[in-house]
């Protein structure tokens, strides 16, 4: 993720081994169907693998609204992305980070988005926040259904 500012970061241990985990956050377009926030996903372009390359996303949080893609970069253990387009979002970098421990998997999630309205750093803070923590839970309980 180069040399972007840190972004906020969180993380959840999932009961399930990281091939699990890493099948759901592969299917990007299954999101909506566990992500209340996330209302339509398209596949841009697939990487010769077959993973997503570029995708598509609209989402309603409430307070931001957006039609906007993300580029991704796929690893055994990892997955990072950042914004190639959007309306609202000017800025965004995350990451799913897994590590293989006793009770499953960890996933660490960290994401770093900048927004065209002006935010004070703690309310930017806030909102990743929320957003990795309500993303955190719906991937534990989607992959522990």
């Amino acid at each position: 993720m180069g040399d972007r500012q840190h972004g906020t970061r969180a993380s959840i241990i999932v009961n399930a081994d990281r091939a699990a985990v890493m099948a759901v956050i592969a299917d990007v377009t299954a999101y909506p169907r566990w992500s209340s926030y996330i209302k339509d996903v398209e596949v841009l372009a697939t990487r010769p693998d077959g993973l997503p390359g570029e995708v598509r996303f609209v989402i309603d949080a409430g307070a931001v609204s957006d039609d906007y893609a993300l580029a991704y970069d796929w690893a055994d253990d990892e997955v990072t992305w950042h914004l190639v387009r959007g309306t609202s979002i000017k800025a965004m970098d995350g990451s799913y980070r897994l590590h293989q421990v006793p009770a499953g998997t960890e996933v660490e999630y960290e994401l770093s988005m900048t927004l065209d309205m002006p935010l004070i750093g703690a309310f930017k803070r806030k909102a990743e926040q929320v957003v990795i923590g309500t993303t955190l839970n719906a991937l534990k309980a989607r992959v522990e259904a």
